[in-house]
């Protein structure tokens, strides 16, 4: 759903049309019915082979993609959390799988009541750039165990990664099962229309309305993972020094193009310089040079740096003190790298862009707040982000702050890292989505829990049926006094 251009609109068989390619593998959904334990067992495990047999050509991929991606970033974010998402639902998938005993009314004792899991049929995965593979592949896993089939559509602005995830698809699954569509916004549109069983999407607020209206079209139900403007707040019993360090680290991996990273941090009045040079520091520790740094990830292209540009130089203009933390003060200006200096916005107000928009870069605005009552209102005073991070280690304040707000996930003296917990679900809450994936939530996503009562050869419900005498008017005085 980008506005670039598209190069093509395949599927990963054929130029077989969308509805064409859905309608199969429904039908072989219907064939084939429900898929067994061992069935989806087998199907987790060639995923996992498949990721681990090419971990070193995702990386390459995502790389070349980006203009430069740090491998490490790579192997954690892409390769290694798909993996322990695919080893929690093997170890876990049995009992996921087992009917769920439910209490009967006590009118209608012995009779039994459950909810059966039953897989829903055919997902669609519209994935992003900015992880191509984790959020292809990660709710892949859910809809997998649950025994469903997917069709996945990467995003075209990472051309050489959509192309192996369709060649990896295409090597491990029969096209029935898994498939993959490449192709630019117009296929993106057409995808989001289709009449599939359920459709993930994880992108922007904006692209995340428009797949939820053409989604409705046909009543299917949506998981939206989108974004917004996480908070960070530092307690001020916290040491300025360390947060600073652990954000710098949180907010400039991927160099920032993370729908979770610190968006904007709130500091205690009075320590913002501190802050500021704790920062600073942290960055030249991390990333002493950063124009040929193969640690330093780049813009993913020049229109999104453009964009964060944009974003700097509008603060500025309305009055912002912008500071660049360039330790090697290398000149980015008239070279092939896309990467950008990381920066701090100082006295940020309201109406200015890097305080509306998520930020996708590697640009932190600080705010300061007098007492943890105002930090708490300000967070609450705006749209309900993806992720919200603090840094205390005093219980009162911790307990005020998760009390007191409401966010997708949070990561507690750390950034981003509930997301890598295999037994956390991952989603958003208003504008930054809806519904969740990860661990048991994710088949619960892909699953139709459907109840089921269980009738006794021994019951009383024969008396609740025509004709109605006395026995019924006694039975109905001491149900309902």
């Amino acid at each position: 759903m980008s506005t670039a251009t598209a190069t093509s609109s395949v599927s990963s068989t054929s130029a077989e049309p969308l509805a064409d390619v859905l309608r199969r593998m429904k039908e072989a959904q219907r064939k084939s019915g429900a898929p067994t334990y061992e069935a989806r067992i087998e199907s987790l495990e060639k995923l996992e082979r498949a990721l681990l047999a090419r971990k070193g050509a995702i990386a390459d991929a995502i790389s070349r993609d980006f203009g430069n991606r740090s491998r490490h970033e790579s192997m954690v974010s892409e390769v290694f959390i798909v993996l322990g998402a695919i080893k929690h639902a093997k170890a876990h998938l049995r009992e996921w799988m087992e009917p769920e005993e439910r209490e009967t009314s006590f009118v209608f004792l012995p009779a039994r009541v459950e909810l059966r899991p039953q897989p829903l049929g055919v997902v669609g995965i519209i994935s992003p750039w900015n992880y191509p593979v984790q959020l292809a592949l990660s709710p892949l896993v859910g809809v997998l165990a649950a025994g469903n089939r997917a069709m996945l559509k990467p995003s075209e602005l990472v051309p050489e990664t959509a192309e192996l995830l369709r060649d990896l698809v295409a090597e491990t699954f029969p096209p029935d099962q898994v498939t993959v569509i490449t192709g630019g916004p117009e296929v993106g549109e057409g995808f989001s229309r289709l009449p599939f069983d359920h459709l993930v999407f994880t992108g922007s607020t904006r692209v995340g309305k428009i797949v939820m209206r053409a989604a409705s079209e046909n009543l299917v139900p949506v998981t939206l993972e989108l974004g917004g403007k996480s908070p960070t707040i530092v307690g001020r019993d916290f040491s300025m020094r360390t947060a600073a360090e652990r954000i710098a680290a949180g907010k400039l991996f991927n160099a920032g193009q993370t729908c979770i990273a610190p968006d904007y941090v709130m500091v205690p009045a009075g320590t913002r310089d501190a802050f500021v040079e704790a920062y600073k520091a942290a960055v030249a520790k991390m990333y002493p040079s950063l124009e040929k740094n193969p640690d330093y990830t780049s813009i993913v292209n020049d229109k999104h740096r453009s964009r964060i540009e944009g974003y700097v130089q509008d603060a500025k203009t309305r009055g912002a003190r912008v500071v660049e933390i360039n330790p090697a003060a290398e000149a980015f200006e008239g070279t092939a790298t896309r990467k950008m200096a990381p920066a701090l916005v100082l006295d940020p107000t309201d109406e200015m862009m890097v305080m509306q928009e998520e930020i996708f870069g590697p640009v932190l605005p600080v705010v300061t707040y007098q007492s943890l009552d105002e930090a708490i209102a300000y967070v609450n005073d705006r749209p309900r982000p993806l992720a919200l991070y603090l840094f205390s280690n005093d219980r009162d304040t911790i307990d005020r702050v998760l009390t007191g707000t409401i966010s997708g996930g949070v990561t507690v003296n750390e950034t981003m890292l509930h997301v890598a917990q295999d037994d956390l679900p991952f989603g958003g809450i208003g504008p930054s989505g809806m519904g969740a994936y990860h661990a048991k939530e994710g088949f619960d996503s892909f699953t139709k829990k459907k109840p089921v009562f269980r009738q006794s050869r021994i019951n009383t419900t024969g008396l609740l049926r025509p004709p109605y005498g006395k026995t019924v008017d006694r039975l109905l005085k001491f149900l309902l006094g």
